[in-house]
């Protein structure tokens, strides 16, 4: 493999490359680095992320003042730490979730009354660089934005062709959010069975962001066997399943999570392909942005070789080699 300023240039046999004015041997199998989708980077140390092998992250709720100069910062060369893309505050009705929880900073929730204010928020996180917007639909915290709320915050990020992803925790919250034409579910529902034609209709529509060692942490959970419960039919109906962690919330280690990988293989069922098709933006092709990791093994054939490490890049940038 070839890269250039920052992107893969070219891919293929040694024999055939064309010259580079440096090489580097390494001795393992090679990958694209590991994509986050949901992260609270604050609660995290980012060059901690970025040597465990993930880097790329996108951030799913934090005071925007403080996050958006952080993901400016992350693109360039000398930035210690992940590519970072990020939502913003969460989207909340008056008293909602998260604006009352110890986790949250002031700010990580912002809250909204009524269809225009919903929809003027979101143009202002798109225009401050919001690569999605979160919504949250914890009815077990607090009040949630109501569905004439929840519609236009959907309309107004689709106009700015912004995905919406929402927290979902409550009887019938997961329905709203599918009524309403959310893409995506930042965890996958855990408080309640979701009936097959929820799920069907799910797998149709959006996807979901695994997150299921924050209900595990190595442990067998009331919570975890729901979660995986639905996400195993989501996938049965032909839904996506896409890796995330919810780094920052308790003891998710930075970088990769091998646990989460583990559980998605042990408990959903994934194959050891689709859990790495899971784990990437991409394929190593020329274009693509060349952050790659070497592992000491086939994760392939033994998932936990996620775990040993033999090299990092980050646009090009060797962060660590052994």
């Amino acid at each position: 493999m070839v890269c250039d300023g920052g992107r893969i240039q070219w891919v293929g046999s040694a024999r055939l490359a064309p010259q580079a004015d440096d090489e580097l041997e390494v001795e393992g199998f090679l990958m694209p680095g590991v994509a986050d989708r949901h992260v609270h980077i604050g609660l995290a140390d980012p060059g901690a992320v970025l040597l465990g092998g993930v880097t790329a992250v996108r951030d799913l709720a934090w005071p925007p003042d403080v996050i958006f100069p952080l993901a400016d910062a992350s693109e360039l060369p000398a930035f210690n730490g992940p590519l970072i893309r990020a939502a913003g505050p969460m989207l909340t009705a008056p008293g909602g979730y998260p604006t009352t929880d110890r986790w949250a900073p002031a700010g990580t929730g912002l809250e909204i009354k009524g269809a225009e204010q919903a929809a003027k928020a979101v143009v202002a996180m798109a225009d401050r660089g919001a690569a999605a917007i979160k919504v949250s639909l914890n009815a077990e915290a607090g009040p949630t934005p109501t569905d004439r709320e929840l519609a236009a915050i959907v309309q107004a990020a689709g106009e700015r062709g912004l995905p919406v992803t929402a927290h979902v925790q409550g009887a019938g919250q997961a329905e709203r959010a599918l009524g309403a034409g959310v893409n995506e579910f930042a965890h996958c529902p855990w408080t309640e069975r979701l009936s097959e034609s929820v799920l069907e209709a799910a797998a149709k529509a959006m996807r979901i962001v695994s997150t299921l060692d924050i209900w595990s942490y190595g442990a067998v959970t009331a919570e975890l066997r729901m979660a995986a419960d639905n996400m195993a039919r989501f996938r049965a109906a032909g839904g996506t399943v896409v890796y995330g962690t919810d780094l920052g919330n308790g003891a998710i280690p930075p970088g990769i999570d091998v646990r989460e990988v583990l559980l998605l293989r042990e408990t959903v069922g994934m194959t050891s392909d689709e859990i790495l098709e899971a784990l990437v933006a991409g394929p190593l092709e020329p274009g693509a942005p060349a952050d790659l990791i070497a592992l000491a093994r086939d994760p392939r054939e033994d998932l936990t070789a996620l775990g040993d490490l033999k090299l990092v890049t980050r646009a090009g940038r060797v962060v660590t080699a052994t």
